[in-house]
C-alpha cells in the first residue's frame, strides 16, 4: 500500500491538514448551500458529489504533490472549510484557493489559510507565482485576494465560465 503524506501546517486560529472520512458529513453540508456554490460552480453539491469532490482534492496529492487542505478550528475542532493549491488538468496554472464555510464567514479565516497555504507553496514547490480565479461579482473573495497582495491580471476562460486572474507573485 502506498501512504501519501500530506503536510499539516497551523496558524493562529487553524489547523490545515489532510481531509479525513469523517469531514465528509461537514463538508457536504458545506457544499450544499447555494450561497457556498454560487462562485465555484454554480449547483449545490449533493452527499454524493460532495464525497467525490473529497476524493478529487486528495487525488491531487497524489498526483501533483500538492493540493487542498481541510481547515479545522484549533479552539473547537470544527471543520471550517479548505484552503490550499488546486491544479486541476484543465487549469492553465497552479491555483491558490480559499473556501470557508458560511457560519464562519468576515471572521478573516480566508486571510489566515490562504497566506499559510500560499507561504508554504511558495516555500515547498518554489513556485514564482500563484492564482486566484474568481467570478467578478465574487466582492468578498476578491477583498482576500487583495488583503494577500494579489493583483487582478486579466481574465481567464475556465469551464465555460470568465474569471478574473488574480496572481499572487512570489516575495
Amino acid at each position: 500500500m502506498t501512504v501519501i503524506a500530506i503536510p499539516a501546517l497551523e496558524t493562529q486560529r487553524l489547523r490545515l491538514r489532510a481531509f479525513r472520512a469523517e469531514d465528509w458529513h461537514a463538508f457536504a453540508a458545506m457544499e450544499a448551500r447555494p450561497e457556498m456554490r454560487r462562485y465555484r460552480g454554480g449547483s449545490p453539491l449533493t452527499p454524493e458529489l460532495a464525497w467525490t469532490s473529497m476524493q478529487t482534492i486528495l487525488g491531487q496529492w497524489a498526483l501533483r504533490g500538492y493540493g487542498a487542505f481541510a481547515l479545522e478550528t484549533k479552539a473547537e475542532g470544527r471543520f471550517a472549510g479548505f484552503a490550499g493549491i488546486l491544479h486541476p488538468a484543465d487549469w492553465p496554472e497552479p491555483e491558490l484557493a480559499y473556501s470557508i464555510d458560511t457560519p464562519l464567514w468576515g471572521a478573516g479565516l480566508a486571510v489566515e489559510a490562504a497566506t499559510a497555504a500560499r507561504d508554504w507553496g511558495f516555500a515547498a514547490f518554489g513556485f514564482e507565482r500563484l492564482v486566484s480565479y474568481i467570478m467578478s461579482d465574487n466582492l468578498p473573495s476578491r477583498r482576500v485576494a487583495a488583503k494577500l497582495g494579489a493583483t487582478q491580471q486579466g481574465t481567464q476562460p475556465l469551464r465555460g465560465i470568465m474569471a478574473e486572474r488574480w496572481v499572487h507573485p512570489r516575495r
